[in-house]
């Protein structure tokens, strides 16, 4: 469909057999993981001998309104998995998924466990949505006070612009004029501009959130908490995060208002491996991949 995957090749000899495999968000563009020359992850990751791929899940038209979880998971990154391992000629690799993107990398590890993953990582990743520890996310997106139904029947696909300002609401003062303060400052104190006006054209460049998909994401995550109970379901399958036994790196933000400190712990008492690090950085949710 509109899906590609990406290769970066090593910029030096090639270090490590075992390829990493990149998941963002359905929101967004994952070119943040590649901003920009000095500013990037995918950069680092190839200057250190890695085999790095990257999956873009395209934006979605109005013809993938349908479109869900099991799409995602079992079709889209199942096969970018296998076209990975063929193209690396490797027998192993790395899952390492950004926020929900994260979430639905720890999904396929627990659908998938054992070869040919070896290694998950995951960075600001959601796995737990108990409203309390969520701030205002918990109270926006109450069953209380929202029926995702509504915004899919108007839509179709949720527009960009709508999860954005969302987002951007949960923190109105830093995300609306914390970004011109910053800006003003740089051009009166001659500072270079190139990475704010990277990240302002990628903050404004999100894609529709296909409709079903953004339904059960609200539904059955942030209002019915079933992922940690064990109860998504993916085309009949049950999603157990006890399937996890392969070593994993947890990474989260004290800053981050997205995905709360207590929503990515969550993971470590969930999964059975034995080699587990939950690492915690004073960084924002997009601060962990662009900032210092």
């Amino acid at each position: 469909n509109k899906a590609k995957l990406y290769h970066y090749g090593p910029t030096i000899e090639k270090r490590f057999p075992i390829p990493i495999l990149l998941i963002y968000a359905l929101i967004n563009r994952p070119y943040v993981m590649d901003l920009m020359p000095g500013n990037s992850l995918v950069e680092y990751l190839v200057n250190q001998g890695f085999d790095v791929y990257m999956l873009d899940w395209g934006v979605p038209g109005d013809e993938d309104q349908d479109l869900t979880f099991d799409n995602y998971v079992l079709d889209y990154l199942s096969r970018a998995v296998k076209k990975v391992l063929r193209h690396a000629h490797a027998e192993e690799f790395t899952l390492f998924g950004f926020c929900m993107g994260g979430t639905m990398s720890a999904m396929y590890a627990a659908l998938f466990p054992g070869k040919p993953l070896r290694n998950l990582i995951l960075l600001t990743t959601p796995v737990d949505f108990t409203p309390e520890d969520m701030g205002l996310y918990g109270l926006w997106t109450s069953a209380k006070y929202f029926n995702p139904d509504y915004l899919v029947d108007a839509f179709g696909n949720v527009p960009g612009g709508m999860v954005d300002t969302g987002n951007r609401m949960t923190r109105p003062v830093t995300n609306y004029v914390g970004t011109y303060v910053t800006m003003w400052d740089r051009l009166l104190h001659n500072k270079p501009m190139e990475t704010w006006l990277a990240m302002n054209k990628w903050v404004n460049d999100g894609v529709p959130f296909a409709g079903e998909a953004f339904k059960q994401w609200i539904r059955e995550f942030y209002q019915q908490n079933k992922l940690v109970k064990g109860e998504i379901k993916l085309r009949g399958r049950q999603v157990d995060l006890q399937n996890i036994t392969c070593p994993v790196l947890n990474i989260a933000g004290k800053k981050d208002h997205i995905c709360t400190l207590p929503q990515a712990e969550a993971t470590m008492k969930l999964i059975r491996s034995q080699d587990k690090e939950f690492f915690v950085l004073d960084a924002g949710h997009i601060g962990l991949l662009t900032g210092s």
